[in-house]
């Protein structure tokens, strides 16, 4: 039995299971309004069994993916990828097997749900390889989160609507812009394993100005995502926060970049779930 729970934590040191909280309010925030309220306990486990094994998909393979890159950063050459708690063929099996569990639920969900599965899995393991060859692997990863809301409205009610677009550019421009800040960890390893990054090529000035910019046209499409599906008071008051969240995150780095941890685990972490919590307010208040 030991052994399965060292195993078990092994594999949620190399995804970080609990890291799905970014992605995973986003996902009930466009369920609950596409569905005007509560949506159903079976689509609230399918919602969260489809972004977790995702997740899980994506993580694993990026993962496995960076073995080799891993092996020569410090600040990840004590992953269980690198350091042999988990083989490539333990890692293999646990990224197919998310991958599977990730249709299966999309096909007991609806057949729109299901036509978009594989597609989202390419978009997700598409950023694992990205940073190989280009900067804009920031932004592949806000569209790999981005595509949480629209999961959520297409498990709904199996459209894509206007509103969820807007809904998903905002989680696009919100990730892209902290996982810059994230990155900036890593310019000078990056700089000198020639890894693409915007940190690496433009510098940390720069980077910041980049990051403040996504976190501004965030905040405009969130604003827009609660004009365009008729929300009220609370929901706009969950756009305000977030705004004066994010704020809060660019003081932080500016003002240490040791402060890089808590920025983005952190604040980000609470970001979503305030979120969450206004649209269900203003639900209930409705």
């Amino acid at each position: 039995m030991q052994r399965y729970i060292k195993k078990l934590r092994d594999f949620n040191e190399l995804v970080m299971f609990e890291h799905s909280i970014f992605s995973l309010p986003f996902i009930f925030i466009a369920m609950i309004v596409a569905a005007n309220g509560w949506f159903g306990f079976w689509l609230l486990f399918m919602g969260a069994l489809a972004a977790v094994s995702a997740r899980n998909f994506a993580m694993g393979l990026n993962r496995y993916a960076d073995r080799d890159i891993d092996a020569l950063n410090p600040r990840t050459s004590g992953r269980p990828n690198v350091d042999g708690r988990l083989d490539s063929a333990s890692i293999m099996i646990f990224i197919v097997t998310n991958a599977f569990i990730f249709v299966a639920v999309a096909f007991m969900i609806n057949k729109l749900a299901f036509a978009l599965s594989i597609p989202i899995l390419f978009i997700l393991g598409s950023y694992s390889y990205f940073k190989r060859f280009s900067s804009l692997a920031h932004v592949v990863l806000g569209i790999s989160l981005g595509l949480a809301p629209i999961a959520g409205v297409v498990a709904v009610s199996g459209e894509v609507s206007l509103w969820s677009v807007l809904l998903s550019l905002g989680v696009i421009f919100w990730v892209a812009g902290f996982d810059l800040l994230y990155s900036l960890q890593d310019i000078e390893f990056d700089k000198k394993n020639n890894l693409h990054s915007i940190p690496s090529r433009y510098g940390a000035e720069a980077t910041l100005f980049i990051s403040s910019l996504f976190h501004m046209l965030s905040v405009l499409f969130w604003a827009l995502f609660v004009w365009s599906s008729g929300l009220g008071f609370f929901a706009f008051a969950a756009v305000v926060a977030s705004a004066v969240m994010l704020g809060y995150e660019h003081f932080l780095v500016r003002k240490d970049f040791t402060k890089i941890d808590r920025a983005f685990f952190t604040v980000n972490g609470y970001l979503g779930v305030a979120f969450l919590i206004f649209i269900i307010l203003d639900k209930v208040s409705a």
